[in-house]
């Protein structure tokens, strides 16, 4: 087409519905004048009713769910850090249990030797005893070593990771508990910590 610019503007503008009425007058002048701006013009409006038309066609009723199906899979790694990012509480409780189960191993691995002070405790290498006449008032918990009681003891005695020895003139008047496994020492922590808790 040869025709000035402003033209084929005016061919857009007055399909488009914003034409004014002066530069629609020069319009039709020129396209009666004009054999390509009138094909061109015709062109154009057959376009629009085409696409017009169409608009009114309706999708199928699976065509969403047929479309999500076809889009790649969502790499595992994303969608567990998307579910992470969504649950900040749970994320948070999650890293807290890991963090102390991690910590409680560590100590159930520890293989230093520990026990509760008591001045009438004789220690051994690695056995405590309570001498014959001696009385422990109080709870004893012997970590990594053993425990050969002769005495008296007024309270509960505890061996994590070792043998108690009970000699029969020994006396306990709480509980003896031997804790050789782990989940028998976790048990036996939260034990603790939850006595610990509710004496405060």
């Amino acid at each position: 087409m040869k025709c000035p610019k402003h033209v084929v503007e005016m061919i857009h503008k007055y399909l488009d519905g914003d034409l004014h009425e002066d530069e629609g007058r020069e319009l039709k002048k020129h396209l009666q004048s004009c054999e390509d701006c009138k094909a061109h013009y015709q062109e154009l409006e057959k376009a629009v009713a085409f696409v017009k038309s169409i608009s009114y066609v309706e999708a199928p009723t699976d065509f969403t769910q047929k479309v999500l199906e076809k889009l790649p899979k969502e790499k595992r790694t994303v969608s567990t850090r998307r579910w992470f990012r969504n649950h900040p509480f749970f994320s948070a409780a999650a890293l807290f249990v890991i963090l102390m189960t991690g910590s409680l191993f560590a100590s159930y691995e520890e293989s230093q030797f520990s026990v509760t002070k008591y001045d009438n405790l004789v220690v051994d290498n690695r056995t405590v005893i309570v001498p014959e006449g001696e009385t422990v008032k109080g709870d004893i918990t012997v970590k990594n070593g053993d425990i050969k009681i002769e005495g008296k003891v007024e309270g509960n005695v505890t061996v994590i990771n070792g043998d108690q020895y009970l000699a029969s003139a020994g006396q306990v008047t709480g509980e003896v508990e031997e804790i050789n496994e782990l989940f028998e020492w976790l048990w036996y922590e939260v034990k603790s910590t939850l006595s610990e808790v509710f004496k405060q």
